[in-house]
């Protein structure tokens, strides 16, 4: 473990110490069993980010930074054969815990989703929401997730969107103008943690590169009944003027 990169390192001690805070939301979306997205928690059938549902059953998964496994949770019960992978000894126990609760057993791998040890073109579906997406360098992971999957291969990954990067201080929600410089959001060094924000063209570019065709780009915003968020870094009103988060769907040629 000595030798992982200065951002993973830093990353997994940030969330060592941030497991105990989504103990019980990941219990609570283990116990849902109902595919929704994200802070506003948009729902699958809305969004449609993995396509037919009926095609999961009997399919192989990857959650990339899995934390505690909720949706590998949710793709289970759709019949699907999932693996997690997240770098965060604590995650994992988290997500062990809620597998012994509910009953939903499936592998769980402690690595960084950047070079995994799992074998090459194993898998139909790697996910991520809010774990490699953000956490892992998309020049790493991103290929990666190619190499995991299958020709045919679909990857769904959820991430704060481009705008409230653009528009997020370094403490406090985002703000109705620009804060951040477009070209340097690529790599965030927050206080405490490094997150990973490419930007869109750039994205676009790194997928097709690493063998991929974009199906489908989604900006999520909340409906109209939606309660506030308990993070700070964004609030129910600037998210009905902007969308706070985005989702990529690409299959791997």
């Amino acid at each position: 473990m000595s030798s992982l990169p200065h951002h993973v390192e830093n990353n997994r001690t940030l969330w060592a110490r941030l497991s105990k805070d989504f103990d019980e939301p990941g219990r609570r979306a283990w116990a849902s069993g109902v595919i929704d997205w994200g802070v506003w928690n948009v729902p699958e059938e809305e969004v449609h980010a993995l396509g037919d549902l009926s095609l999961l059953n009997g399919k192989d998964t990857v959650e990339l930074g899995c934390g505690t496994g909720y949706v590998s949770s949710w793709l289970a019960r759709l019949g699907a054969r999932p693996v997690g992978v997240d770098i965060t000894p604590e995650q994992l126990a988290n997500a062990r815990k809620y597998q012994r609760e509910f009953g939903i057993q499936f592998p769980l791998y402690e690595e960084s989703a950047e070079e995994t040890s799992l074998p090459s073109e194993s898998f139909d579906y790697a996910v991520s929401e809010y774990g490699a997406s953000i956490w892992c360098d998309p020049k790493k992971w991103i290929p990666e997730a190619a190499r995991l999957l299958r020709p045919g291969g679909r990857l769904v990954f959820l991430r704060n969107s481009t705008i409230s990067v653009l528009c997020s201080p370094q403490e406090g929600a985002a703000k109705p103008e620009l804060v951040n410089d477009y070209r340097k959001i690529e790599r965030m060094d927050w206080d405490d943690g490094i997150e990973f924000h490419m930007p869109t063209g750039d994205m676009l570019r790194l997928l097709r590169a690493s063998g991929f065709d974009v199906v489908d780009f989604i900006e999520l915003f909340p409906r109209a009944d939606t309660p506030p968020t308990r993070f700070e870094y964004i609030d129910l009103e600037w998210s009905h003027r902007w969308p706070a988060e985005e989702m990529w769907c690409a299959v791997k040629r």
